[in-house]
């Protein structure tokens, strides 16, 4: 059975919602017979990389104010220490991610998707290390277990692996995914957003009966 992620390294609900997802597969009694397969969704794919603090570039983008965004990041982060997560508030900038996803695309052409986009969650949530800076994502890419120099080429050619993250989207958006999470399981259920284990769990398992019985 394969389980399709869509998630953007930087979104908070995502860092959150597949860390439940990992703890529900835990409690699925075929999870190793379970492929999961990690795509592309940028949520600002016109952003430009820059210095501007993620609490006062969201708070602008949603019309709220920066203590409502405060709450908000507040709210992820206690979510976050839920599931064993840490999470940082504060230090974050906002930025363009297109380069992290070529990157985690590369990762999957060596085997290695799921290492480097959970270094990659860790980075910007929990050590508010810069996911838009080069030197970062080289590091992230030695970390999970790739070449420092294929990655530096990849990360080099803006049209290396940019195709796989652009059909990534287009295929979200045939799905009628217009955010992340959204976990697809067999191209026949999708669930959407931040859901409890035992969601993630009982999805799993109803798409194996229907699997089974097909």
């Amino acid at each position: 059975m394969r389980v399709e992620i869509w998630t953007d390294v930087a979104c908070p609900w995502c860092y959150v919602g597949r860390a439940r997802f990992d703890r529900g597969l835990a409690a699925f009694a075929h999870r190793d017979e379970v492929e999961v397969v990690h795509r592309s969704f940028e949520l600002n794919p016109e952003a430009e990389n820059g210095t501007v603090p993620i609490i006062d570039a969201v708070a602008a983008q949603y019309g709220r104010t920066r203590e409502q965004q405060v709450a908000r990041e507040e709210q992820a982060a206690a979510m976050a220490r839920e599931v064993g997560l840490d999470f940082r508030i504060g230090g974050r900038v906002f930025g363009n991610t297109f380069d992290v996803h070529r990157l985690i695309h590369f990762a999957r052409s060596h085997g290695r998707q799921a290492e480097i986009t959970d270094l990659a969650f860790r980075a910007n949530f929990a050590e508010e290390r810069s996911i838009y800076d080069k030197e970062t994502l080289v590091a992230l890419a030695v970390e999970a277990g790739l070449d420092e120099a294929s990655a530096r080429k990849v990360l080099d050619d803006p049209t290396a692996f940019a195709e796989d993250v652009r059909a990534d989207e287009r295929l979200a958006a045939e799905m009628g995914a217009g955010g992340v999470p959204f976990f697809v399981l067999n191209r026949r259920y999708g669930v959407s957003g931040v859901q409890s284990p035992e969601t993630f769990t009982r999805a799993l398992e109803q798409a194996w009966a229907d699997r089974a019985a097909a």
